[in-house]
């Protein structure tokens, strides 16, 4: 079993910067392929970005390229998001998962067994 609380979030300007962090319990985190996904309000939620039990794998949705970094510290138990040059329609609830090596692609919800409960990011003009 797998806990993830997310934190970081809040509200922002458009074009500035933030990072979203999960911190994981459970002694296996590093076995764990990690993702951030992202739900606005009336949309389904997207992926974000993904990164390998090891960190040397990344992958990131297009709407995301170039702008956020994921990364992870496998000896804190923990995953970031680093969010630079906020754009208005990042604004949405960023969740953590944590999900299986291998299996379904890394960018379906599918591929996730666990969780956290989100944390908010608005972006204003």
């Amino acid at each position: 079993q797998v806990q993830l609380v997310e934190s970081g979030g809040g509200l922002v300007q458009a074009g500035d910067s933030l990072r979203v962090s999960c911190a994981a319990s459970g002694r296996t985190f590093s076995s764990y392929l990690m993702g951030w996904f992202r739900q606005a309000p009336g949309k389904e939620r997207e992926f974000v970005a993904a990164i390998s039990w090891s960190g040397g794998s990344t992958y990131y949705a297009d709407s995301v390229k170039g702008r956020f970094t994921i990364s992870r510290d496998n000896a804190k138990n923990t995953v970031y998001l680093q969010m630079n040059s906020l754009k208005l329609e990042d604004t949405a609830v960023y969740y953590c998962a944590a999900g299986a090596p291998n299996g379904n692609p890394y960018y379906t919800a599918r591929r996730y067994y666990y969780w956290g409960q989100g944390t908010q990011v608005t972006v204003s003009s």
